[in-house]
């Protein structure tokens, strides 16, 4: 077994709950992408998630974190990296982290070098040779791992589809069937796992295991069980199911990830029907994926490692459900800027709520500093260890991110975005939570709202990097 860096024997006396006989906790790093807080721990009730609900009471949800980018491989090569986003690094859902950002020691990486051994399953990084080398082994991933119809008529379509000229590329937005878990990438992902938790729970080394679930990503595909977990009849449209008042047009989009879909109009509303089904299949999703989550969580009872392993679940953005007529994420609202965020380990709170802002670049140096590793230099986030010990210890009071021609910060108070064009102010945004949480009114313009206009560009400024 290789040494640990010697900041671990400082580590241990001041985070000895979580270390059982001194030795490094051993850590389940799980992923979801396009997963909102859209889970009854968070407060929204009808949703089935027990497993995620279970994680939870075990452990610290923290209400208010964010990623750096709504779009996926910039979100996670932020994480994995410890940076954040800037207008040429981090833009993309097509993101190479080692490419964005070479010889940086990214997350895995890290771990890797200091003795554990690092297993990728499923997505972590967008692209699965992205960073091979910071992995013990290669990243392993069923395939298809997006799409995966499973419903014969469907996969015809999908392949029609993409063949025909102006065509649409994909198949439909959303399949039930009624087949096992198995039959979809994610449940072979959970299958693969736990045959994973038992192979290492037989070795010497701490483990990292990262296990990357794809849904609720689009399409909405997933067994007929979770489906019928929900009542189709109690679905309803969000009450701002419209442009906010104020909002300048380049806040929002055509939801252009949704339209390459067999069925969805290529502009233009939803049919009610059509975004019923969004809702409903959304949802089915969730329930499945946290299905798969409570697999690994019994797994870990059953081969005794709950004891000396810290489970962290996170999303990789947020995501719309027509919220300001959007779907998908891509923009700079709340909707898709938030995530959900739950640690859990041995020696931490049971039950505990944290309100502390939290970036997801903020998740690597926590991670390491647990674990009791030298952190890089390099790294732009702050471990919130001392929140795991008390969720009310003060903490920073600011959230950067960014998509596309935007800038935005979020504060206990509000959300303030910047919009630019070749180095010019052209639009802005102004939302006050306290009174508007659903960010429906923008006060950016109006008289009364100048003051924290001002003040707020001025905090937001050290984050936007020079044209």
């Amino acid at each position: 077994m290789k040494t640990f860096p010697l900041c671990f024997c400082v580590l241990i006396s001041i985070y000895t709950p979580l270390l059982q006989g001194n030795t490094p906790p051993n850590i389940l790093f799980i992923a979801v992408d396009d997963l909102r807080p859209e889970l009854n721990c968070y407060g929204v009730t009808g949703v089935h998630s027990p497993n995620i609900d279970r994680l939870a009471k075990q452990g610290t949800l923290f209400n208010y974190a964010y990623c750096m980018v709504p779009t996926c491989g910039a979100s996670r090569a932020a994480l994995m990296t410890g940076l954040r986003p800037t207008r040429n690094r981090f833009t993309s859902f097509d993101t190479y982290a080692e490419e964005d950002a070479p010889g940086i020691i990214t997350f895995n990486t890290l771990f890797r070098e200091s003795g554990y051994e690092t297993v990728s399953l499923g997505k972590i990084f967008h692209h699965m040779d992205d960073n091979e080398d910071g992995w013990s082994q290669k990243p392993w991933s069923p395939s298809p791992r997006i799409a995966a119809y499973q419903l014969r008529e469907n996969r015809m379509a999908h392949i029609r589809e993409s063949q025909e000229p102006g065509g649409y590329r994909r198949g439909p937005a959303w399949e039930s069937a009624e087949l096992p878990d198995e039959a979809y990438p994610d449940g072979k992902i959970a299958w693969m796992a736990q045959r994973k938790l038992k192979q290492l729970s037989e070795q010497n080394n701490p483990f990292l295991l990262a296990v990357g679930f794809v849904k609720p990503h689009l399409p909405f595909v997933c067994p007929q069980q979770y489906w019928d977990l929900y009542d189709r009849d109690d679905f309803r449209l969000p009450d701002n199911y419209r442009k906010p008042e104020n909002a300048p047009d380049i806040a929002l989009h055509n939801s252009g990830e949704l339209r390459g879909y067999y069925g969805i109009p290529r502009k233009g509303p939803l049919s009610d029907q059509q975004a019923i089904s969004m809702l409903h299949g959304y949802y089915a999703c969730v329930s499945f994926i946290d299905a798969q989550i409570g697999k690994l969580l019994d797994t870990l009872d059953a081969l005794d490692l709950t004891k000396n392993t810290l489970v962290i679940l996170w999303g990789d953005h947020g995501w719309n459900l027509g919220e300001h007529t959007l779907w998908c994420k891509h923009s700079c609202f709340e909707t898709s800027m938030r995530i959900p965020l739950i640690i859990s380990g041995p020696g931490l709170n049971k039950g505990a709520t944290s309100n502390a802002l939290i970036e997801t670049v903020d998740i690597y140096p926590t991670l390491a500093e647990i674990a009791g590793l030298k952190l890089p230099e390099h790294l732009q986030g702050q471990s919130f260890i001392s929140l795991l010990n008390d969720p009310q210890a003060p903490w920073k009071n600011i959230a950067f991110g960014r998509f596309g021609p935007g800038d935005t910060i979020r504060t206990p108070e509000y959300r303030y975005t910047e919009y630019r064009r070749e180095g010019e102010l052209v639009a802005r945004m102004l939302y006050d939570h306290d009174n508007d949480p659903n960010e429906n009114r923008n006060i950016s313009e109006i008289d009364a709202g100048q003051p924290t206009v001002q003040k707020l560009s001025e905090r937001l400024s050290p984050f936007i990097p020079s044209e």
